[in-house]
């Protein structure tokens, strides 16, 4: 028998074993990855984010877990839930603090019950759904939240009486393209010259955009990759500066073999870039900035370059990140993200299940309409 306990944050758990029950899941799981935001302090009591992963023993190694937060606020998840906030404020009901199972500030998919080899995964997802809600309920809180989880975990969830939330993102599929030239020759021509015609500007602005993975990427990258996401941050209304320059340097040194930087440069300086994560078949944008005003320099820094890194490496899925409707016009096509929810509130939860059996209509619809509007001309 295994128990079940709270863990003073990943960053305490031994890496070795909590690689191993990661695995070849998600990259932001990993303990590099969120052993840094703790250390570097994106991740702790002063943000708003306390680190309790949920983890389970059996002769003191780890068999099963997963990365669990007491948030304090609804910031830095991508499900946004902020009418349930205000639902609950104007019931009488204290929303926070609440549990939150995923990774902060990410919006990638990925295992949210991780479990070492040999494991039944399907029981470890049926006892932390339980566990979970119990803890909620001993502790008090408002309720749990699994964001962006796996389609086995929503059903098992689902069955624990979770709600399920389903909602999008654009992500681009490499269709055993040769060549940059064979992607643009799936978009439908008035794409395809949009596309040709971005690129052409950026490059007549004297921009050149260099490619940097793993061991290869240069030490002098990352201190502008930091000054390009806070520049982003900073300049819009909606930015918030999760990260800190000590983030950046504890990747550097822990997690540069998952880094694919994307730099560009005029006339020897570096102008923009965007720092993306690889691991299998799969590249992941995350931050991206610039600090000289290039036009389309985002479409080709963040999409473009990036699908041909991708088509090069021979890796088979693009996931750019949340929102951005102009995705779907450069051939990133609209899939779905699940999400799963127990309010401790009897009140609270029915409301909350009525408002998403409508949205999960809605989202289903919007998927569906987007993708018969794809860029991408069918395959033959």
């Amino acid at each position: 028998m295994s128990d079940l306990a709270l863990a003073e944050g990943v960053c305490t758990l031994p890496p070795e074993e909590w690689n191993a029950l990661v695995g070849n899941e998600s990259p932001f799981l990993e303990w590099e990855w969120l052993a840094s935001l703790e250390e570097a302090g994106a991740v702790g009591e002063a943000t708003g984010w306390v680190a309790r992963p949920l983890v389970a023993r059996r002769a003191g190694r780890l068999v099963a877990a997963c990365p669990l937060y007491l948030k304090a606020h609804g910031e830095g998840e991508f499900v946004f839930d902020f009418a349930w906030a205000d639902a609950a404020l104007r019931a009488g009901i204290d929303y926070y603090p609440k549990l939150l199972v995923g990774v902060p500030f990410t919006p990638v998919g990925g295992a949210r019950v991780l479990s070492a080899p040999g494991e039944d995964r399907a029981a470890w997802i049926a006892r932390f759904a339980e566990a979970l809600r119990e803890l909620c309920v001993r502790l008090g809180l408002s309720g749990v939240h699994v964001n962006f989880c796996r389609e086995d975990e929503r059903h098992g969830f689902e069955a624990a009486g979770y709600l399920p939330r389903i909602g999008f993102q654009y992500h681009w599929s490499n269709a055993g393209y040769a060549s940059f030239d064979d992607y643009l020759g799936r978009l439908r021509s008035k794409r395809r010259n949009q596309v040709r015609r971005e690129r052409r500007e950026v490059a007549a602005q004297g921009v050149v955009i260099e490619c940097r993975s793993g061991s290869d990427v240069p030490d002098d990258w990352f201190g502008p990759m930091f000054r390009f996401y806070r520049a982003t941050v900073d300049r819009n209304p909606w930015g918030r500066p999760y990260l800190n320059r000590r983030v950046f340097e504890l990747l550097q040194r822990r997690f540069r073999h998952r880094l694919c930087l994307l730099m560009a440069q005029r006339g020897g300086e570096a102008i923009a870039g965007s720092l993306n994560v690889q691991k299998g078949a799969c590249l992941y944008g995350r931050y991206w900035g610039a600090l000289a005003p290039v036009r389309h320099l985002h479409f080709d820094v963040c999409y473009y370059a990036g699908i041909e890194h991708c088509i090069r490496q021979g890796l088979a899925r693009f996931e750019p990140g949340a929102g951005g409707d102009y995705k779907q016009m450069r051939g990133f096509d609209a899939q779905p993200t699940w999400s799963v929810h127990f309010l401790a509130d009897p009140r609270l939860h029915a409301a909350v299940a009525r408002h998403l059996e409508a949205e999960r209509g809605d989202a289903r619809d919007a998927i569906e309409w987007l993708r018969e509007r794809s860029a991408l001309k069918v395959a033959p």
